[in-house]
């Protein structure tokens, strides 16, 4: 717009030649507005110029309003995210550090799990090792068991210590639950059958009677002190004799008794002395726990013997018509019928599996 009036004088020869009214004539007609004034002295090219301009203007104008607004709103939008960047860089700085403390405590599981690896190999051969041990200490243990029940049946015929013993073998194989083992369960559990085929024999109740029987011994009468007792009724005169009679007649009625003869119903009467007494019931006593060796061992033979023996002694020098004799020589009786023979079993077949299986093992180990 400022160009305007320089446009101005150029134009007035123009109008000058045209026979145009000069706008100094016109603008100083009185009662004019002087923009219209203005206008009504541009031509239409003047006039499409300044439409040009204003238009230009205008969208110069609006132009620079929208960039300030495109530039305000940049400026926020920098601003914020200026803030999201120095947020994110905070956030960045701590994910960074917790990168470094994870790759701190990766490094750290690194190290322990290769330590655990290291101690799961030690423990794992340190298993091996001790697996090894403890079968050759379980193989050496059932190996000493079988030992015990084959002493047991050689020396005692103790089949019910025996038949324990190797139980216990099967058991502590068991416990070990190796298949390796099955067959050495096997081999025992066949000697263990073996055994409970065997006869029941009552050694404790036979033992008892032998004790009663040691015990009885002392107790027991004598032939040579056999009495007859006479039981004579007493009158009633000499209940009221007084005391020199009552003492005169019982001295006469000892008297009487000094020479006795009485049938013993016996060829001939063994006459002992206290001490050949002593010494006879001693040596039944012996003749009974003699008996009772022999039955533990089940020696049927000597067990017989033994108790053939006690019943001639009894038959001889005890009075086998007394309660106490005739009760004695019942009870050997009865035990002499007794039969203890048992036709021992050979165990021997289990111990020698386990002994070599244990010789294999320690043989593999080496």
């Amino acid at each position: 717009m400022s160009e305007q009036p320089d446009s101005l004088p150029k134009s007035a020869p123009e109008n000058a030649e045209s026979g145009a009214v000069p706008s100094q004539t016109i603008s100083s007609a009185p009662g004019r507005n002087p923009l219209v004034s203005f206008f009504s002295r541009l031509n239409l090219t003047q006039l499409t110029l300044a439409v040009l301009v204003l238009i230009f203007l205008w969208q110069w104008i609006d132009e620079h309003y929208q960039i300030n607004q495109v530039q305000q709103e940049l400026a926020k939008r920098l601003t914020e995210m200026d803030g999201e960047n120095k947020a994110n860089q905070t956030l960045l700085t701590q994910n960074q550090e917790v990168v470094r403390e994870l790759g701190g405590k990766l490094s750290l599981l690194e190290s322990k799990y290769a330590d655990s690896q290291n101690q799961r190999a030690a423990l794992e051969t340190l298993y091996q090792e001790m697996s090894s041990s403890r079968d050759q200490t379980a193989l050496a243990d059932v190996e000493q068991m079988l030992m015990i029940a084959g002493q047991q049946l050689q020396l005692s015929a103790n089949i019910k210590a025996a038949l324990i013993a190797m139980q216990q073998a099967d058991n502590r194989l068991q416990r070990l639950d190796r298949p390796a083992l099955n067959g050495l369960r096997k081999s025992i559990n066949h000697d263990i059958d073996k055994l409970r085929a065997l006869p029941n024999i009552d050694v404790a109740g036979i033992n008892l009677r032998i004790d009663n029987l040691v015990a009885s011994i002392d107790t027991l009468p004598l032939s040579q002190d056999i009495r007859k007792q006479v039981e004579q009724a007493v009158p009633a005169a000499v209940k009221e004799e007084n005391v020199w009679a009552k003492f005169w007649r019982e001295l006469w009625q000892e008297a009487k008794q000094l020479v006795r003869i009485e049938n013993t119903e016996k060829h001939e009467l063994p006459l002992l002395s206290p001490t050949q007494t002593f010494f006879l019931r001693e040596n039944l006593k012996i003749r009974l726990l003699s008996a009772r060796l022999s039955l533990l061992s089940h020696d049927e033979a000597s067990f017989k013997r033994d108790l053939k023996s006690a019943q001639e002694w009894i038959s001889l020098y005890f009075d086998t018509r007394s309660n106490d004799g005739s009760q004695a020589l019942l009870s050997l009786q009865k035990l002499e019928a007794s039969n203890i023979n048992i036709d021992l079993p050979d165990i021997t077949g289990s111990l020698e599996a386990v002994r070599n299986f244990r010789i294999s093992l320690e043989k593999g180990a080496r």
